[in-house]
């Protein structure tokens, strides 16, 4: 019986944007099909060779383009894995992926065409591509290993109609019924013999099955495995399609790294380093890991094991030669072969980035806005290659509105400067702002202002660069070459400090005087090892209960407000007032550096009254 259902609310607003909008490059439906057609031979061959009950026949693996030009019909047919009822239901129904909605939001705010096109193929939904030719597509397909087919048929109006079948070959064929304003256009007939070896050139030449027209036995494309061939025989064009064959990506790379490993254990790698970071970058579910064959046989899509985390935006094909091919993920993470290939790889990466960034520091500035962030959660992550991650971080400063490298810093360093100074926060101008800065900028020392949340967490692991320690300006106390105070100055403040401690106790763990302030009347440090206020934040966000880290509150001795603070409590400790004063100085010093007011109502009513006093 056949059966109409609803398309998931997300696909049926992906269909309407699709059918009714117009592309300038409508070729790629006809990628994203083979593509498809060539995924399911891969896992054919693949589940023939792990699964000895499963009795099919693979000696004729291929993709078929077939062409009506009476009815203007174009199917793609493959005799792969198939798909089962449910497995239609839940990938071609619904769109099961996270950021679907963000996907629509940049579709209907993308001004440009092409620039719509390449957002559909970013987040993998090539199959949809389809009704931008078609006004009806079929999809016929049985599951390798079982006995019953279904069908599949939709005009892209937000319902399709489903059914069982009998008599289903092995596979799947997809058919496009096709628009007949695009078959009376010449550039757009897809029932042209030369316009189908023209996309298959562009775009297929590489797959690795053959694809054949209307049963001819010459395949379209040359099915050479450009991993496998020297680097001087593939055109920059052929590796620009194999990226975006397995990227599913719609633009060219950034950069391609070809390289070969040889010795006791041989593979050949093919990496694609993207040039603008994916939706799903930092996202829990997002998909990371490269392609693994061996032996040219496709073992598994986003294999972890050959690249760390903080290299998930890295694409491409490890081809080993000795694994087994059923290796499965759990012994992958295990075994030493793969995590040689995979320090191999990484330190490949690695310096490759360091190239670009020795000879282009613009280029390489692109890269660093897709991927900086992520690249820098290799800090945490990565100790073996931390010296090399350090060389490549761009960090804004104090110097200029263009990030410095830690190697400029380190060069522009003040004779007689051991440290290298740095402060996290919120942002550029929170920290700009800061009381902590003040000294430093006076007498002309370089701050690196870091204002990523991954920066929070990774100044806490990495102690030094190139043997000169890391040193937060809002820490434990600074030595700037300036004159201590002087011990019957310290002496005179003694009193006060006392009082502030016992009346601020709740708050603050120490009062004391400040070398580090030149305008500001007070701020607040944290010890040498605290946890700064932000990462307690972001950890309370995370749902982990942390304790309240009491501070250091540091007066400036030469600031009005603390001086007069100091002759009236001299004069009077318990004199009125004295307590709220004591308060609001803490809040001041609190709110300069980003902080959050336990009373703010309080605060506020207090600054009011003291405002009232002196009208």
């Amino acid at each position: 019986m056949s059966e109409t259902l609803e398309f998931q609310a997300e696909a049926r607003q992906l269909l309407q944007l699709m059918v009714h909008s117009i592309y300038s490059n409508k070729d790629i439906f006809l990628r994203e099909l083979i593509s498809n057609a060539s995924d399911a031979l891969d896992k054919l061959r693949l589940e023939s060779l792990v699964n000895k009950d499963l009795s099919v026949d693979t000696g004729d693996l291929h993709i078929a383009l077939e062409v009506d030009k009476d009815q203007r019909t174009l199917t793609v047919r493959d005799n792969g894995i198939g798909m089962s009822h449910e497995d239609v239901v839940s990938l071609i129904g619904t769109i099961a992926k996270s950021g679907t909605a963000e996907l629509l939001r940049k579709l209907r705010e993308s001004p440009e065409q092409q620039q719509r096109a390449e957002l559909i193929g970013q987040f993998g939904v090539g199959f949809y591509s389809t009704f931008m030719v078609a006004d009806r597509v079929t999809l016929v397909t049985r599951k390798a290993g079982e006995s019953q087919g279904t069908r599949w048929e939709s005009a892209g109006e937000g319902t399709y109609e489903i059914e069982s079948l009998d008599d289903a070959p092995q596979g799947t064929a997809v058919t496009l019924h096709l628009k007949a304003e695009d078959s009376e256009d010449r550039l757009f007939d897809y029932t042209a013999e030369w316009k189908i070896r023209e996309i298959v050139k562009k775009y297929s030449d590489f797959i690795a099955w053959p694809i054949r027209l209307d049963g001819a036995d010459t395949p379209l494309n040359s099915m050479k495995a450009l991993w496998a061939r020297p680097r001087s025989e593939v055109a920059d064009e052929e590796y620009h399609e194999f990226y975006k064959h397995v990227s599913h990506d719609w633009t060219d790379p950034f950069e391609t790294i070809h390289m070969r490993g040889e010795g006791t254990f041989e593979y050949e790698a093919l990496l694609f380093i993207p040039a603008r970071a994916p939706f799903d970058l930092y996202t829990r579910d997002g998909k990371r890991g490269v392609q693994l064959y061996v032996k040219r046989v496709f073992i598994m899509d986003d294999c972890e094991a050959l690249t760390p985390r903080y290299l998930r935006f890295v694409k491409g094909v490890v081809d080993a030669h000795d694994l087994s091919l059923n290796i499965s993920r759990e012994i992958l993470q295990q075994d030493r072969q793969i995590q040689v290939v995979q320090r191999r790889l990484v330190k490949k990466v690695l310096s490759t980035l360091r190239e670009i960034k020795d000879k282009d520091q613009q280029r390489y500035s692109t890269f660093w806005g897709e991927f900086g962030r992520t690249l820098k959660e290799g800090l945490l992550d990565d100790a073996e290659n931390r010296e090399a991650l350090l060389d490549l971080i761009l960090l804004p400063s104090t110097h200029s509105q263009e990030p410095t490298s830690m190697r400029e810093y380190v060069e522009r360093m003040q004779e007689g400067q051991s440290d290298i100074y740095y402060m996290t926060g919120e942002s550029r101008a929170h920290v700009e702002n800061s009381p902590h800065l003040e000294a430093f900028l006076a007498k002309g020392y370089e701050v690196l202002i870091l204002t990523d949340p991954v920066d929070e967490v990774w100044v806490e692991q990495v102690t030094q660069y190139d043997e000169r320690p890391l040193q937060s300006v809002a820490k434990g106390q600074v030595d700037l070459g300036a004159e201590e105070i002087a011990p019957e100055r310290s002496e005179g403040f003694a009193p006060l400090l006392a009082w502030l401690g016992t009346t601020l106790e709740k708050d603050v763990k120490e009062v004391r005087l400040s070398t580090r302030l030149t305008t500001s009347a007070a701020c607040i440090v944290g010890d040498e090892h605290d946890m700064t206020p932000t990462l307690e934040r972001m950890y309370r966000a995370m749902g982990q209960e942390m304790p309240h880290v009491k501070r250091i509150l540091e007066l400036n001795p030469d600031h009005p407000l603390v001086g007069g603070l100091r002759e009236a409590h001299a004069a009077d400790a318990s004199a009125a007032g004295l307590n709220e004063t004591a308060e609001l100085l803490y809040g001041i010093a609190l709110l300069s550096e980003g902080g959050e007011l336990e009373d703010p109502s309080r605060f506020t009513r207090l600054v009011a009254e003291r405002l009232a006093r002196t009208l």
